[in-house]
């Protein structure tokens, strides 16, 4: 006879457990974070590994997503061996914890790809957020390629932000039926905090008097550069051409300066004490949405500025030799540029000065999302579990 206890105890909601460690991660996670939090049918807790420790608390306060887990993994200098290793045997206390039905993981971290396998020796299936991105050269983005692939390998739910994407991962033998094009998730979150911005007077006022050195009269030309694949020369290369572009008088450089020593200690021999470039230290997400909003151009080697810039309608200079999101490059939001010193002036100079070529990156349409990506994930990730 069945207990009348057991007969009328709801049913086990399916637990879903999502991992980050990095700001970037933890951008692209928050709409589903978010949404999944609040789903009645799903049980969802929130474990970050802090690969980067700060940076990835900056997004925590930011949001106020709840922590359940915190593996505290960042120490100083480490290396990549020492972020795997940590991970790795922080996820095997944290997986018998939380129990989790589904791991979800974003991107292609070392956080990811550890978090990813820890669960495939758990037999956890796994659920990739922004996959099936590939530039087709495992050492350029570095470690970051060989990441997203091994994910992919393990992944039982594949969220392509592209038809391209897509279209990778069949093309790698994963079933069709396994995955589905969302649409990226951090244009859900800078649309969601650009609007913010704009109806918030106060929080305006607070951003434009933090960056009162703007000046309104220049145009704004926002840099990032920070690739391990840059280290050997590339930074160098990148510096002499914002030297050069720094010639022109009608525009203001702004490039916030990873603390890397092999970024920050370059980058300040080259520029610094020109009057027209500001370097400053690594931004928060809303400052940095800020000077995106008010930039004329951007250059960068980062990933995804390539997908935000041109959701508010600036043109990206990709300074790498490829890239993993090739949809922009195809779409004419994005151009490759490389770190070729003459490239770099020469593009972003035609940009600067013939408002026809400005407006033809400009006006076009962003292939990376429309801002309800997470909502989308959600929604497929409730059909199968």
């Amino acid at each position: 006879m069945t207990d009348a206890t057991e007969q009328h105890s709801a049913p086990r909601k399916p637990r879903l457990l999502i991992v980050f460690g990095t700001r970037p991660e933890a951008l692209k996670c928050f709409p589903i974070a978010r949404a999944a939090l609040a789903e009645p049918r799903l049980h969802t807790e929130i474990c970050i590994t802090a690969q980067h420790r700060e940076m990835v608390d900056q997004v925590i306060a930011l949001t106020g997503l709840p922590v359940h887990y915190d593996l505290d993994v960042m120490q100083p200098g480490q290396s990549l061996f020492d972020v795997t290793a940590r991970v790795l045997t922080g996820m095997a206390e944290v997986l018998d914890a939380a129990r989790p039905d589904v791991l979800m993981v974003q991107g292609d971290t070392t956080t990811a790809m550890t978090a990813a396998l820890a669960a495939f020796y758990k037999r956890i299936p796994v659920a990739h957020i922004e996959a099936g991105l590939r530039s087709h050269n495992i050492l350029s983005p570095w470690p970051e390629e060989l990441n997203r692939k091994i994910v992919g390998d393990i992944a039982a739910w594949h969220f392509a932000p592209t038809p391209e994407a897509r279209d990778n991962l069949v093309a790698e033998g994963k079933a069709p039926e396994s995955i589905f094009v969302s649409g990226n998730t951090v244009i859900d979150t800078l649309l969601h905090f650009s609007r913010t911005m704009d109806e918030d007077a106060e929080l305006a006022g607070r951003l434009a008097s933090r960056f009162s050195f703007l000046d309104a009269n220049r145009k704004l030309v926002l840099v990032t550069g920070h690739r391990r694949e840059n280290f050997d020369g590339g930074i160098d290369r990148i510096c002499a051409a914002l030297k050069t572009l720094a010639g022109r008088r009608d525009v203001q450089i702004v490039y916030p300066v990873h603390p890397n020593p092999n970024v920050r200690e370059i980058v300040h021999a080259a520029l610094g004490g020109i009057e027209n470039v500001a370097l400053i230290g690594p931004q928060d997400y809303l400052p940095f949405v800020y000077l995106l909003k008010r930039a004329h151009l951007v250059l960068t080697d980062s990933g995804g500025v390539q997908e935000e810039a041109p959701s508010l309608g600036k043109p990206v200079l990709v300074m790498r030799e490829n890239t993993e999101r090739p949809e922009g490059v195809a779409a004419g939001t994005a151009r490759l540029v490389g770190t070729d010193v003459d490239a770099i002036v020469t593009n972003a100079g035609q940009l600067l000065d013939d408002a026809a070529a400005y407006s033809r990156m400009s006006e076009r349409h962003n292939p990376y999302g429309d801002g309800h990506a997470g909502a989308r994930i959600l929604k497929e990730l409730l059909r199968h579990v």
